[in-house]
Order: structure tokens, then C-alpha cells, then sequence
């Protein structure tokens, strides 16, 4: 069915003329309506302005750019000129921003339908969204980037814009069984995006496919698409239990074990990694802060508008205003020293495995899980993978964390797409 074409396998058939942009977005917004009712991962979605701009893909002279003709999700607090951003928060239903973040013009520039707005956590912070997750109804698909994991996932739409402060792309890329990609921090313009905490922030992308985060990637930062590209062959992987292994569940530790198992035996030099202790303490600083900046940026809502917040998000907000300046000031020190630390033992090796959720998604609507191993490699600013490599005992999903060296997500990539085609054949 063409609403199970990978990103850039859409793009292609496109592009080769074997589909059209209407009748992929057609078959897309047919599994909205099937399934929407049941998965709520849509917070605006206008089937006639989604078929106006594939039509005009159509029927244009040439193609606009990489992406053409292909629909997208865009997180909603992300904002759009042409449809609400309501950051999930009553405060601003129905609110109109008037113009695009830069992240959605450059997708329209390079000719991708704007499919709608996927379901965000209130803010982007931890009160429980409508979605539920597809495989399993009962279950949480993660926040706080719950609709575009949930609607990538069951086929709604083929890629979507996440965010991430602490787990907010990885842990609905991990629930809901898709590849979730945070770049290294700052890659992508986040001009345009409702703010959680500038320090961490990091606009990311949900797929269902690993060439689709090369393809997407290049259309965002307006370099030449690698189609080519020299193969792994022996990767230098480190195992990275981290000192939160006594809360990992036993699917993840089996993912893992897996995982080591697997690619040694294709070639990776695996090794096994123990963090120094120093490394312990970027746990309480990235919540330190996340709390102490999220105050801030929710300044005008938390004075004006405090009865409209959740309760979680205003136990959040008190929390980060009452943070000594000096202990956030500490807090960021923690984080740069451990960038710097975590520099230097890339000298050993080419990526990280290490936890990503602490096992399947919860049986909790009311959850969004546990963000504490995305969490601490969030703080350090490197970019990484939520990897869909396992099921666990419920035959949920069940994903590893691959982490790269800072400002080396090319390399990363090509890391990440060789560990999937060695756990995860076609």
C-alpha cells in the first residue's frame, strides 16, 4: 500500500512518475481516517489543504526540491502558517502563528505536503497526550513527541518532526517501533519552535527508514544529498551500560546482549565502555536545567495563564523557579565538562550502544516512560538514534541507543544504517 512507502521511497516513485503526490497523500489521509479515531495522534490535520498542496506538486513544471510531493508531520509545537499551533495547551487552541518555522519552509521549499500537526505533549514537557500507541491501545506511545511517533508508525504519514529536550524523539521512536534521529545540537534551525529549555532543545526527525534521515537531512540544511557513500565494514562500537543499568528491564538488557552478540560477529570491534564517575551527576544537572530554563520560557503563561497549566507542568515550573542560580550555573558546567570528556574517548571508538527506554512502552496512558538513559546523552549534545532492533515480552518494541562523536552525524549515520541492516535485515 503506498502509505507504507518509506520517506524516500515515496520520493522516488515519484519522482520516477510510478505515483503521484495526490495519490500518495490520499492513501495517507485514508489511514488517518481509519485509524485516527482509535490512535489520536493528530491534533489539525485539513484533508483538502493536504490535497491542494499535492496537487500543485502534480502539476508543477519541475520539481521543487528533494522532498517533492512526499507528506510530512509536523510536531505542533512547531509553527504553521496555514494551520493552529496549539503547543497542546488550551492557552493557545486554536492559535494561528501566521507564518512558518524555519524547519517547515524549508520543507516546503523542497516540495513536501505538509500533511497536518501531530499530537504534542502540553509544551513539550510531561502531561499525558490523547495518542495512544498503535501496536497496543492500552499502552503509552511516549512523549512528548507522542503524535508523530504514533502516526509514523501506524503508516499515517511517512516522517515527522520531533523534539528533544530529555527523551522526546527516542522514547516514542523506542514505543512505537520507528528510527527516531537527534542531530547533534544546533544542527537543525530551531527558529520557530516553541522553546522547553535553549540549552537542550533539539529539533529532530521520526522514520521509518534510515535513508529517509539522510534524505530529509540534506533537503533541511541545504547540502548535496550522499547517495553514495563508502560502506562500514568494521565499526569500533562501545557497550555502555551506564550507572543506570539496575533500572533497564530485561528486553532492553536482551537487546543489548543482542546487539554485541550480532555485530561482533560481523565484523564490529566491540568493546565494553565504563563511564567515569563524573559521568553520574549529568542525570540531576540536565534536570536541573531543563526545570530552571522551562521556567522561564513558560514566564508568560505561568503569570497569566497558570490556572490553564497541568498539573504536572506547573509542578514543573515551580520546581525550575526555585533552582539557585549558582546550581544551574553548575548544572551547565557539569554539561560542558562532560562534552569535553566525552570528546576524548571517542578516540577509541566510532559510536556508543548504550540504553534507550527502560524497556517496552508502559501499559499507561496516563505515562509518557521513563526519559532517564535518553536523558543524560541529551545534556551532552551529541548526536544519536533510537534504533528499533527488538520485541519484548509483549511484542512491543524494544530499541537500542546508538550515540555518535559531536558534530560527526555523517559518520553517525553510516555507523546506524549498518547496525540495522546487520539486527534488523530486510
Amino acid at each position: 500500500m503506498l502509505n507504507e512507502l518509506s520517506f524516500a521511497e515515496a520520493a522516488t516513485a515519484i519522482e520516477r512518475g510510478d505515483i503521484t503526490s495526490e495519490q500518495l497523500t490520499r492513501a495517507c489521509l485514508d489511514r488517518v481516517e481509519a485509524r485516527d479515531g482509535d490512535v489520536k495522534a493528530w491534533a489539525f490535520i485539513d484533508p483538502e489543504l493536504a490535497l491542494a498542496q499535492a496537487r500543485a506538486c502534480d502539476v508543477a513544471d519541475e520539481r521543487k526540491g528533494l522532498l517533492h510531493g512526499v507528506p510530512f508531520g509536523v510536531k505542533d509545537i512547531i509553527a504553521t502558517h496555514d494551520m493552529p499551533t496549539g503547543m497542546g495547551s488550551p492557552i493557545y487552541e486554536g492559535h494561528r502563528p501566521g507564518y512558518d518555522a524555519a524547519c517547515v519552509a524549508l520543507l516546503r521549499a523542497a516540495g513536501a505536503v505538509i500533511l497536518g500537526k501531530t499530537v504534542t505533549v502540553e509544551f513539550a514537557g510531561m502531561a499525558p497526550p490523547p495518542t495512544a500507541n498503535p501496536h497496543n491501545l492500552a499502552c503509552t506511545p511516549g512523549g512528548s513527541s507522542s503524535g508523530s511517533g504514533a502516526a509514523v508508525a501506524d503508516f499515517m504519514v511517512p516522517a515527522a518532526f520531533g523534539t528533544q529536550t530529555a527523551g522526546s524523539i527516542h522514547r516514542p521512536a523506542a514505543h512505537c517501533g520507528v528510527i527516531g534521529y537527534k542531530p547533534t545540537f544546533d544542527t537543525f534551525s530551531i527558529h520557530g519552535v516553541w522553546p522547553a529549555a535553549q540549552s537542550l532543545d533539539t529539533l529532530g526527525l521520526l522514520t521509518r527508514g534510515i535513508d529517509d534521515v539522510e534524505l530529509i537531512s540534506a533537503a533541511l540544511l541545504g547540502r548535496p544529498l550522499r547517495r553514495e557513500r563508502a560502506p562500514v565494514t568494521s565499526p569500533r562500537i562501545a557497550i555502555c551500560k551506564t550507572h543506570l543499568w539496575d533500572i533497564v528491564k530485561p528486553e532492553t538488557e536482551e537487546a543489548i546482549q543482542i546487539a554485541k552478540e550480532v555485530l561482533s560477529a560481523r565484523g564490529a570491534a566491540v568493546v565494553e565502555l565504563i563511564l567515569p564517575e563524573s559521568f553520574d551527576e549529568l542525570v540531576s544537572a540536565r534536570d536541573i536545567i531543563s526545570s530552571y530554563e522551562r521556567a522561564r520560557a513558560t514566564a508568560h503563561e505561568w503569570y497569566n495563564h497558570r490556572d490553564l497549566l497541568s498539573p504536572q507542568l506547573q509542578k514543573a515550573v515551580a520546581k525550575g523557579f526555585a533552582w539557585d542560580y549558582e546550581e544551574y550555573a553548575h548544572a551547565i558546567k557539569v554539561g560542558a565538562d562532560r562534552r569535553h570528556d566525552l570528546d576524548l574517548l571517542f578516540n577509541a571508538f566510532d559510536a556508543i550502544i548504550a540504553p534507550c527506554t527502560a524497556g517496552e512502552a508502559p501499559p499507561d496512558r496516563n505515562s509518557t516512560g521513563d526519559h532517564t538513559h535518553i536523558g543524560m546523552w541529551n545534556l551532552l549534545h551529541a548526536p544519536s538514534y533510537a534504533l528499533p532492533t527488538y520485541r519484548g515480552p509483549n511484542n512491543m518494541p524494544v530499541a537500542i541507543q546508538l550515540i555518535g562523536r559531536h558534530g560527526e552525524d555523517d559518520a553517525l549515520f553510516d555507523v546506524a544504517k549498518w547496525v540495522l541492516e546487520q539486527l534488523v535485515p530486510a
